[in-house]
C-alpha cells in the first residue's frame, strides 16, 4: 500500500482523512511493516465506507486487514440508525457468524503426544470437513427454524454440549431477533445435512498446547497453564449463511437505488437499516448466526466424546466463543452521549473491556477473552479486551493473521503433501480431506500472525494472554 495519503497517528495508527464523497476518516491500525503489505484495495474500501449514510466515527481496519468482499476483511464500521445509518451485506461476508470457540482440556501436552496419533485419526473420523460435507444430523423444516431461533441453546437442549457453556458464549448462544421467515428454501436445503460439520477453506479444529503464559493472573481467570492443551474450533454458518449472504447482497443492489444512497462498488451494497430491507437482512443474518452457533456447540460435543473415547470421562469446558463475522446492535459512548449503533465486524472480533455488562461475572474484571486463530502449523493466541478501546475500535481486535496472497496464488507454490510432510517433522499433524486445501492454506500464505497480534496490543485494542501453538489441525 502506498502510505502517501495517509497521516501517521502515532507508531500503528494511520488516518485517511475525509475527501470527496467520505463523511467520516478512515484509521487503519499497523505497523510501517504491516501496512506496506497490505494491499491498495483495503484503503479504497475503507473510502468507499467512510461515504455511507450515517457512518459514526470513521471506518477502522485491524491489522490483518486485507481486500474482502465490498468490506475489507479486518473491517469495521458503526452506523446510526437515527441518521440515516445503513446495513450491508458486504460488511458482515458471506460466512456469517464465523468465529473461534476454545474449550479446555485439563490435560498436559505430553499426555496427549502419547496418543497424538489415535487422536488425530478420530477427531478427523468424528468431525466432517471438507467442501459439501454433511453430518449425522438430518433437519426438517420445523427443526431447522428452531435451530434458526436457539441458536447454541438449541443444540443444548438436544443435548449437545452442557447448559454452562451458554454463559461463555457471545450473545449468550442465542442471537436475539432472528428471523427465520427471511431465510429462503434454497438456504434451508444447503444446511439440512451440514449441522456439524467444519467446511472448507481456513476453517479447522485444532489441539493446541498453551506454551506462553504473558499475564498469569488473567490467564488463571481463563484456566489457561502453560504446558496444558486446549481445543479451539473456527468455522461458521456453512452453506446456509453462504446463501444469505448471496440473495441479500443482490437485493441490497436493488434497495440502495431505490433509496438513493449512491453506491460506487456494487459489492458495497447497502439497505437503510430501517427500510424493509434492512430489516429483513438482520432478520435473516441474526438467524445465519445462530446457525453458526449451533453448529459450534454441535461440534464442541463431537470433541468431548471424542476425547472421552481416547482419554477416558472427561468435561473439556468452554472458555469462550466469540464471532467475528456479524452485525450487533451495540451501545457505545459516543463524546458525551450514549448511542445505540450497528456496528459491523468483518474479520474483527469483538474485544469488550472489564466491567461490560455483557460478560458473565468471572470476566468482569479481566474483559472479554479474545480468540485469535493463527494459520496451519502456526501459533494462535488469547487476548483479553481492555478499558479505553471502545473510543478506539467500538471495541474491536484482530482475528488472525490475515492473508498475504490469494487460495490461488498459494496452490501454485505449495503441494499439499510437503506442506503436511514439513509439518509432521515438527510434531504437527494435519489431517484433510484435501490436499489442495491444505496447499492453499500453507502457513506461508499468510502473514505472521505473531506481528498482527504484537500491533493489536500496542494499538491498545487488547492486550496478550497466552500464545498456543498446534499438535493436531483437523482442514477442511
Amino acid at each position: 500500500m502506498d502510505t502517501s495519503r495517509l497521516q501517521q497517528d502515532t507508531a500503528t495508527r494511520w488516518r485517511l482523512p475525509p475527501a470527496d464523497r467520505m463523511r467520516a476518516p478512515a484509521i487503519l491500525y499497523a505497523s510501517p511493516e504491516l501496512i506496506r503489505a497490505m494491499d491498495a484495495k483495503v484503503l479504497e474500501q475503507l473510502a468507499n465506507i467512510a461515504a455511507l449514510p450515517g457512518i459514526e466515527t470513521a471506518a477502522f481496519a485491524m491489522p490483518d486487514a486485507h481486500w474482502g468482499y465490498g468490506f475489507p476483511i479486518g473491517g469495521v464500521a458503526a452506523f446510526d440508525a437515527k441518521d440515516g445509518g445503513v446495513v450491508s451485506a458486504g460488511g458482515v461476508g458471506f460466512d456469517i457468524s464465523c468465529g473461534v470457540r476454545t474449550m479446555l482440556t485439563g490435560l498436559m501436552a505430553e499426555e496427549v503426544r502419547a496418543r497424538q496419533q489415535k487422536l488425530a485419526d478420530a477427531l478427523f473420523y468424528a468431525i466432517p470437513a471438507g467442501v459439501g460435507s454433511k453430518g449425522a444430523i438430518r433437519l426438517t423444516r420445523p427443526e431447522t427454524d428452531r435451530m434458526l431461533v436457539g441458536g447454541a441453546r438449541w443444540a443444548v437442549q438436544r443435548g449437545y454440549g452442557l447448559p454452562h457453556d451458554l454463559e461463555r458464549i457471545e450473545h449468550h448462544g442465542e442471537m436475539s431477533e432472528a428471523a427465520p421467515e427471511h431465510i429462503s428454501e434454497q438456504a434451508r436445503k444447503r444446511q439440512q445435512d451440514e449441522m456439524g460439520t467444519l467446511g472448507s477453506g481456513n476453517h479447522y479444529l485444532e489441539v493446541q498446547e498453551v506454551v506462553e503464559i504473558y499475564d498469569p493472573a488473567t490467564a488463571a481467570v481463563f484456566g489457561l497453564r502453560a504446558g496444558e492443551i486446549v481445543v479451539s474450533i473456527h468455522c461458521g454458518s456453512r452453506g446456509l449463511g453462504h446463501q444469505v449472504a448471496t440473495e441479500y447482497a443482490r437485493l441490497m443492489l436493488n434497495a440502495a437505488h431505490a433509496h438513493g444512497i449512491p453506491i460506487t462498488d456494487p459489492e458495497l451494497a447497502c439497505a437503510p437499516i430501517h427500510s424493509r430491507e434492512g430489516e429483513a437482512y438482520l432478520g435473516a443474518m441474526r438467524a445465519a448466526a445462530n446457525c453458526a452457533l449451533a453448529n459450534r456447540q454441535i461440534i464442541s460435543s463431537l470433541v468431548r466424546d471424542t476425547f472421552n473415547l481416547v482419554f477416558g470421562k472427561m468435561e473439556l469446558p468452554l472458555l469462550y466463543d466469540v464471532s467475528h463475522n456479524i452485525c450487533s446492535e451495540e451501545e457505545h459512548r459516543i463524546g458525551d452521549q450514549m448511542k445505540r449503533l450497528y456496528v459491523h465486524r468483518k474479520g474483527a472480533t469483538r474485544a469488550l473491556g472489564p466491567g461490560h455488562a455483557s460478560l458473565p461475572p468471572e470476566f468482569q474484571s479481566t474483559g472479554q477473552p479474545v480468540l485469535i486463530g493463527g494459520t496451519m502449523g502456526t501459533a494462535s493466541y488469547v487476548l483479553a479486551g481492555i478499558s479505553d478501546n471502545e473510543t478506539l475500535s467500538f471495541q474491536s481486535a484482530c482475528h488472525g493473521a490475515g492473508r498475504r496472497m490469494s487460495r490461488s496464488q498459494a496452490a501454485k507454490q505449495w503441494q499439499g503433501r510437503d506442506v503436511v510432510k514439513r509439518l509432521e517433522l515438527r510434531n504437527i499433524l494435519i489431517r484433510s480431506a484435501s490436499a489442495r486445501s491444505v496447499a492453499e492454506e500453507a502457513p506461508g500464505a499468510y502473514k505472521d500472525v505473531s506481528d498482527v497480534v504484537e500491533v493489536t496490543e500496542r494499538s491498545r485494542l487488547a492486550r496478550k494472554i497466552a500464545r498456543l501453538a498446534p499438535l493436531i489441525c483437523i482442514k477442511g
